[in-house]
């Protein structure tokens, strides 16, 4: 998994709440189980019209925000069902960070186990970074230092767990963390091969 420690760049205004899982990456594009090739299809009902036409009213598709790295959503992003598939998606089209007052949980969940950085902030704060990104402001996300800040002059702080911060700046997902004890996962099994005879079965 990629580090995440300080990124600056393109945020995409996005200022609609409820945005389902099926809204992300609708069920058709599930049958894979790589993490490559999701970007595409992110938002597809958004971006593309019903013969698969780009639609030019949709904000991804505008030249300036094809290169975005951060989201700023409205509240209980990632509901729905409980697909991986939507940060894969995320992630693969190029964002790192999404901002919005509040989100599904175990899609919130999903995204640090994936190297997103989901990050809450009050109503309010996430309408200002939202006209900041309208008006083609970079924004920049420091982890270590727990602070958004535009290059409108607006400056948040926000809140992250301990833990899942470690994580994410050390580039740790579930398999990295579980190598790292690899040694005592060695020993333990020696042993058990020594003092178990089911073991040699």
């Amino acid at each position: 998994m990629e580090r995440f420690q300080k990124i600056r760049g393109i945020a995409a205004p996005l200022p609609m709440i409820n945005i389902d899982t099926d809204m992300i990456i609708p069920k058709q594009f599930l049958k894979t189980i790589k993490r490559s090739g999701l970007g595409k299809n992110l938002f597809y009902e958004l971006r593309y019209d019903v013969n698969g036409n780009v639609k030019n009213d949709f904000i991804l598709n505008w030249d300036f925000y094809k290169k975005s790295i951060i989201l700023i959503t409205g509240e209980n992003f990632g509901c729905g069902s409980s697909r991986e598939h939507a940060p894969w998606s995320l992630l693969d089209f190029g964002f790192r960070c999404i901002i919005a007052p509040s989100f599904a949980d175990i899609f919130f969940n999903n995204c640090f186990k994936n190297g997103i950085l989901p990050v809450k902030l009050k109503s309010f704060e996430v309408e200002h970074l939202q006209k900041d990104a309208e008006e083609k402001r970079l924004i920049e996300v420091d982890l270590e230092n727990q602070l958004i800040s535009s290059d409108g002059g607006k400056k948040f702080r926000f809140e992250v767990d301990k833990f899942r911060k470690k994580c994410l700046l050390e580039g740790l997902d579930d398999i990295a963390l579980t190598l790292k004890k690899s040694k005592i996962i060695d020993e333990y099994e020696s042993k058990v091969s020594k003092t178990k005879s089911w073991s040699t079965l």
